[in-house]
Parts: structure tokens; sequence; C-alpha cells
């Protein structure tokens, strides 16, 4: 017996009544059949509703053979009545996100005549593939279209057709169908075979934000936000930038241009701490030159001025040089030893001082999770 889909007759049914078919004991919990239900099982790229049976929690839902099978916490008896209750916010959300993704896909396909080959509704954000090339630019032109046909607040048209008048209608579809058949159209956006739920109007969608657009096979990979999870990601970023500019002294929407200024700044003095600290490191070669192998101890330097400071020692000193720069627990280190060979050396000391790296034969680089005094004890045994 098929189950009587409630959520086709009315999407915004936050509760309803039904009575109990079958009650199975299943994988996670129990699977129970209802005559009829408001919830949404996992298809065409939607998730399944979540909420509630009574005092049980609904975990899962999915349709098989007509029938829609709620994976629950807890058992029913075949027979009785259930008041089921679904979690609002998760199907509206899911509302926003699924007619917002029709609006744009159907003005995309329409724009480069492509298809749309896969859509993800994750937690987090919205992913659509299209078979086509689209510049990031061009794909701005669409969002901005597609905010103007949400604030115009169309009314969205579900139907189901089947035979000659379902082969009168236009519509987008990943395959051919033929039985009855449920076509949502966004008039003058978007006409599609879907099963999904959707809004009763466009300007319910509130908003759609585009985040990224990326190489995906043949096309890309679009990422999208609408509805809610837009508005809360625009104002988290609002909120971000407004500290950004308050700690730049800048005007929110001026926070990028005084970044660069920053970025500039710190570019010359990067450079000018660079040739301060070669200044340094020729001062600690000349001071070594001809001291033969050479263990030296630094605060944490970066990797490259460690390799700098030893590459400047090596090459006076007439040995081996080995600095070390950080703390008991986390030090960098660079060897080196002019026409030297020291891969046995540094392979003894990554076993011993727990350190990972390497190079070539007369130098390598590495960390070590050791203190200085089982440095000193390695070296010295060396």
């Amino acid at each position: 017996m098929e189950t009587k889909k409630l959520f086709y007759d009315d999407p915004f049914g936050k509760e309803f009544t039904a009575r109990v078919l079958s009650c199975e004991e299943a994988k996670g919990g129990f699977a129970v059949v209802l005559d009829q239900t408001a919830f949404y099982p996992e298809g065409g790229g939607q998730p399944a509703d979540r909420g509630t049976l009574g005092l049980v929690r609904v975990l899962d839902v999915h349709e098989k053979g007509g029938e829609i099978v709620h994976l629950c916490d807890g058992a029913f008896e075949p027979g009785e009545t259930v008041r089921g209750a679904i979690d609002w916010a998760r199907r509206f959300d899911h509302m926003q996100q699924h007619s917002g993704e029709h609006i744009c896909s159907g003005l995309i396909c329409a724009r480069w005549g492509c298809d749309n080959v896969g859509f993800h509704m994750g937690a987090d954000v919205v992913t659509i593939d299209f078979n086509a090339e689209i510049a990031w630019d061009d794909l701005l032109e669409i969002e901005r279209r597609a905010n103007e046909y949400i604030y115009e607040d169309h009314p969205i048209d579900i139907n189901f057709y089947r035979g000659a008048e379902l082969d009168a209608v236009e519509y987008r579809s990943k395959k051919p169908l033929d039985g009855d058949v449920r076509i949502v159209a966004f008039p003058g956006a978007d006409c599609c075979a879907c099963c999904g739920t959707h809004v009763a109007r466009s300007g319910q969608v509130g908003i759609v934000k585009f985040l990224s657009c990326q190489k995906f096979r043949e096309g890309v990979r679009i990422e999208l936000l609408c509805g809610a999870r837009a508005y809360r990601y625009l104002a988290g970023t609002w909120e971000q930038n407004l500290h950004i500019a308050q700690a730049l002294s800048a005007k929110p929407l001026e926070s990028a241009v005084a970044v660069e200024r920053l970025e500039s700044e710190l570019g010359t003095l990067k450079q000018r701490a660079a040739r301060l600290e070669g200044q340094v490191f020729s001062q600690v070669a000349a001071r070594l030159a001809g001291e033969g192998d050479v263990l030296l101890f630094e605060e944490d330097l970066s990797p490259d001025s460690v390799r700098r400071l030893c590459d400047a020692v090596m090459n006076v000193c007439g040995g081996r040089c080995a600095v070390f720069a950080g703390a008991d627990g986390a030090w960098k280190y660079a060897i080196g030893q002019p026409e030297g060979d020291l891969r046995e050396l540094v392979k003894s000391l990554n076993a011993a001082l727990h350190g990972r790296g390497g190079g070539k034969p007369f130098f390598a680089q590495g960390s070590a999770a050791c203190t200085r005094a089982e440095i000193e004890a390695f070296f010295a045994d060396q």
C-alpha cells in the first residue's frame, strides 16, 4: 500500500495524525510505515525530514516501493494512531535551498544552453554541477537576476502531468520520464521535473548568494546558499569584516584597501628584517670561521632563516654546521656540510630525537620533538 504524501498536498503542514501500518526492528532503530505522512523522504538531492512521532524521534526517512519508511528510535503497535510533527526549521530551510537552486539553475541553463548534471543539498552549502564553463563575473549577473526574481515574489506552480499533457510541457529533466510526472514551475525562471518540497512564492526564498565556482569535470561546480543560510553567512562575514576594519582604523567598505596597505607595509618590513638578519648571520659566520663542527641554538626562527643561518656558517666553519631554532619539544633544524654526506646522520637524528626531515646529501632540514639536552647529547656522540 502506497503511503499518502501529505507533503505534496501541503508542504507547509507541520503536524498530522496517521495510522501505523507496520513496525519492524531495523538497523539503527525501528522501520515504521504509516498510512499517510508529512515527512519528506530523502530524494532528488534533498535530505529527509526529521521530527517526532508521538514521543519517538524520527531519525531518517526513505521511500521504498511507494511506501515511506520512517526510521525511529522507538516502536509502535500496528493499527495505533500516532501524531507526527516535523522539524519545521529543517523543512523550511530545505524548501528555501531547493527553490533557490531551481531559480538559479533555470536561469543558468537558459543562458548557457547547458544541463544541471548534479545537485547536492549539504548541511552547510548547496552544490550544483553544470556541463558548461561559466565565468565568475557572469555567475554574479545570474545571482543579481535570481534575487530580482525573488523580490518580485512570483507564485510557484506545481502540478502532475502525464501523456500528451506532459509532452506539451517544456521542462528540465536529467532523464526521460513517463507516467505521472511532477513539474515544478517558476514562471519566467525555470520549469523542472522535481519530487522535492518547495516554497509557495519566490519571495519566500529570501535571498540567494553564490560562494564559489570551480572547474569540475567537463564544466563547473557552484556553491550557493539561500534564505536563512545566506542571511547567516552574510551577517557573519559582515561582523568579521567590521572587526577587521576596526582593527585597521578603516570603514567597513574600505577594509580591503586597508589590508592591501598593511600587506605592502608588512612586505617592506619583512625585506628590511631579512637584510638585518642577513647581517647578523654574517657576523655569526665570521665569528665561527674555522671552528670545525658547530652546533648552534637560536630562538624561534622561520624555516628559511634557519636554512640561511646554517648556509652562512657551514661555508666558513670548516666542518659540519647544525642549527636548531625553537624550544624544548618543538625545534626546527638545518644541518649542512659542504661536499659532505649527512644522510646516515640525519636518519639517526630523526630516530633519536623524534624528528622528521631530509634533503640533499650535504644539506637537510626538518623538525624534532625533543629537548636541548637530548640534542646536545646526540651530537656529543657524533
